[in-house]
């Protein structure tokens, strides 16, 4: 079957060029209007990729985003007006996959669906497929790790992480004395490509702190920054 698309942008015209590239290259696209509208085609259709636009009347993209973020891990693609380096870091943390500035090039849109798609087709398999990923609990310290339930906790505290987040950090305490870099640990959550900054590794690292802050582990913990290579398990987690 051919991957679904979401379309949510307030402007028809946007809309009408879009769906003429995307179904060219043989998805099926289904639009929305608003970001009402949009969640509610979300929960209809259970999209493989969502395009949103940023500013949207109701509900923004950047909202929409978080809300689907809470226990989904759809590939999403921000469509915006504002080409500023903070909405793209943003926009980012807040989870997303890409971000393409307006005005664009329909065929930029679609090379960069297909991308994404792959990407995640890739880290999908590659998640499958890996053979060395521990399956028993793993336990640093304060911190455990259960594989098979997905299920992390601080001090007995459970910690709801994503799915990203989660590989993230059964990445780094499957070996828990190694330094990986971020080109490393993208291989090892998302598989090859060429359309993942490495700074989302930073954005991830960021909300994986956070949420384990609110859990009552000290600041910057689970995960320690090594300047100028990348990041490892605390040694005091």
């Amino acid at each position: 079957m051919a991957p679904t698309i979401l379309l949510a942008d307030d402007d028809e015209d946007i809309r009408a060029v879009l769906r003429v590239a995307l179904e060219a290259e043989g998805y099926h696209v289904v639009e929305a209007i608003d970001g009402d509208q949009a969640l509610e085609k979300v929960d209809a259709f259970g999209p493989d990729l969502l395009l949103l636009d940023v500013m949207m009347p109701g509900i923004n993209g950047t909202e929409i985003c978080r809300r689907i973020r809470a226990d989904s891990e759809v590939p999403i693609i921000f469509l915006s007006r504002r080409s500023e380096h903070i909405d793209r870091i943003i926009g980012l943390e807040l989870g997303a996959d890409d971000y393409i500035a307006k005005p664009f090039h329909p065929r930029e849109v679609s090379a960069r669906v297909g991308a994404v798609l792959r990407r995640s087709n890739l880290a999908g398999e590659s998640s499958a497929a890996q053979t060395d990923e521990p399956s028993e609990t793993l336990q640093h310290h304060r911190l455990t790790l259960e594989p098979t339930s997905r299920q992390v906790c601080w001090d007995g505290n459970p910690v709801d992480l994503t799915k990203t987040e989660f590989d993230l950090l059964r990445a780094l305490m499957a070996r828990p004395t190694k330094v990986y870099t971020r080109e490393e640990l993208i291989m090892r959550i998302h598989g090859p490509s060429t359309y993942v900054s490495e700074r989302t590794i930073d954005s991830h690292v960021r909300n994986v702190r956070q949420k384990f802050e609110q859990a009552g582990a000290p600041s910057l913990q689970p995960i320690e920054t090594v300047r100028g290579v990348g990041f490892t398990v605390a040694s005091s987690s």
